[in-house]
This record gives structure tokens, sequence and C-alpha cells, in this order.
């Protein structure tokens, strides 16, 4: 599973955690669905898994090239800087988008979701009604997940790991956002000024919840990924499917709440018709569409 990379080949590594981290600040789109589309999910799962006990035993004992080798090191830091670059400077451009030109953005997501749902079914082998009726069921699940309403949770640190633990697990799945989860727990925004405030202490053990998830969860997908590859792949296409329903661009606020702090916020969106900016967003959708593709095949290229 290492492979042998040169300077330029973890270069673009970077840029493709600089995507991810940019698709995970976003409500309604996975990280995970950048990783897939770019080539590198199952070598991301794989390489998460073998953080565990044998192989932090290497790093407590002193053995860390070996730990470094054994948990394909270079290739997970290369992720993980491109990541953080990506959140810590489009956190607030994104934020700040979403609010000022909401249409457009989900429009431009749109087209990258539904162009990433057909790479991905390309990926099974055969198409049964096994593998059918796991992708139907993955969407009906992801589509369930974007009707629920955001809840007012505490802000307590220990809610905070818990957090962190539950929505990794969503951003390594595509089509299933782990941001949109903590807008679900009520800690997407309280989280994105901690970004952009430098807390420290909000974003250690957010980052401390993420890796207790990230490394149990993965270990979940690389066996189901291993034994039933085809039926794991249809419920990640059907999850980015349902997920659509999130990033439909057009929407109309029905019901909204009032958080601890007196701001104004939707609590029910329902989708409706396109009634402005319709060729701007048509234009944003087949950029995104087009995107997707470009990135796949440069992954097979790269492959």
């Amino acid at each position: 599973m290492n492979k042998s990379r040169d300077a330029k080949a973890y270069g673009m590594l970077v840029a493709k955690g600089m995507a991810m981290g940019a698709a995970d600040v976003v409500p309604g789109v996975s990280g995970g669905t950048i990783a897939f589309i770019t080539g590198i999910y199952e070598e991301l799962i794989d390489s998460i898994k073998s953080i565990n006990g044998s192989n932090l035993a290497l790093l407590f004992t002193g053995k860390i090239g070996s730990f470094w080798k054994n948990i394909h090191g270079n290739f997970l830091l290369s992720l993980v800087i491109g990541i953080a670059i990506s959140i810590f400077s489009l956190a607030r451009i994104i934020t700040y988008l979403l609010t000022v030109y909401p249409i457009l953005v989900w429009a431009f997501f749109f087209g990258l979701v539904l162009a990433s749902t057909w790479m991905v079914s390309q990926e099974v082998s055969q198409w049964n009604w096994k593998t059918i009726c796991s992708f139907l069921i993955g969407g009906v699940v992801a589509f369930y997940i974007t009707m629920a309403a955001p809840a007012e949770t505490p802000d307590g640190l220990w809610f905070i790991f818990l957090a962190g633990a539950i929505a990794i697990c969503a951003m390594i799945l595509p089509g299933i956002s782990g941001s949109f989860i903590l807008v679900l727990l009520g800690k997407y925004f309280y989280l994105m000024e901690a970004v952009k405030t430098f807390n420290l202490s909000v974003i250690l053990i957010f980052i401390c919840g993420a890796a207790v998830g990230i490394t149990t969860f993965a270990r979940i997908l690389s066996y189901a990924l291993k034994h039933f590859h085809d039926l794991t792949i249809a419920v990640l296409g059907g999850f980015m499917l349902g997920s659509l329903n999130k990033v439909w661009p057009w929407k109309e606020v029905v019901e909204t709440y009032t958080d601890r702090h007196g701001i104004e916020k939707p609590l029910v969106e329902a989708n409706m018709l396109p009634n402005e900016f319709i060729w701007q967003s048509i234009l944003l959708m087949i950029t995104g569409f087009c995107l997707v593709y470009f990135l796949e095949k440069l992954s097979s290229k790269e492959a």
C-alpha cells in the first residue's frame, strides 16, 4: 500500500487536501467526496486504520521511523497540511460567501456532488438487486439526515469532543457532510468562530474527538471496502445522491429559531423552484461537474 512518490506527487496530495478542507467547511459537501474522486479514498482509509495500538507502541518505544512508515506518514501529513491550510484560510471566505451568495455557492457544489455520484457508481463492478438496494438505502438515509432540524446543544468541552468524534466520521464518508452534522449538532458556527478567532482550547478538544472518531470508524470502513466492496461503494453512492437535497441551491426558510446568543437562524428550509441567478447557477453547476470529471481523469492518469 505504500506508494513511492516524488516531491511533485506530494505537492499534488497537499492540493487534494486543500480541496478536501474546502469541501469540509461547507455544510452539505464532504471531504470524503473529494478524496473519492481524486483517487485516494481507499488509501486514506487504510492509512488512518494503520494508526493502531501496535504502531503506536513503536512510537512510544522510540522507533519513530518504523511508526512513520507503517502509518504512511508522508501521505497523511501531506493531506493534513492541505486540509489545515484550506480550513484556516477559507473558513472566513466560505462562511461569507454562503451568507452573501448562497445560491451560487450551492449551485457549484450541486454540480460537484452530482458528478461525484455518477463517478462513484462507475466503481461498482456489478449492479444487481443487492447493490441497487444498498444504493437506495444510502440515498434514503442521507436524504433523511438532510431533512433533520438543527438542535440547541451545550458549549461544554465534553460536547465539543463528542461533536468532533461524530462529525469526522461523516467527513470521511462521501456524500455525508461533516459540516452539516455539525449544523445538526448546533456547533457549526460555534466552531467556525473558534477557527476564525483561533480559540485553541476548543480547536484542540475538537481535534482530539476527531482523532478518536476517525481511527475507530476507519477500521469499520476498511473492513467493509475489502470484504463487501460493491455493496459499500453502492451505499456511498447513495449517500451522495441523497445529499443532493441539502445542496439544492434554491431554498426558502419556513421556520426559524433564536439561538442562545439572540441570533435568529433558519430551522427548517424547503427546496423551491429556481427563481433567481438561474443562468449563473447552471453555469456553476456545469463547472462543478466538469471539475470532478477533470479530477477523475487526472487521478486515472496518475494511477
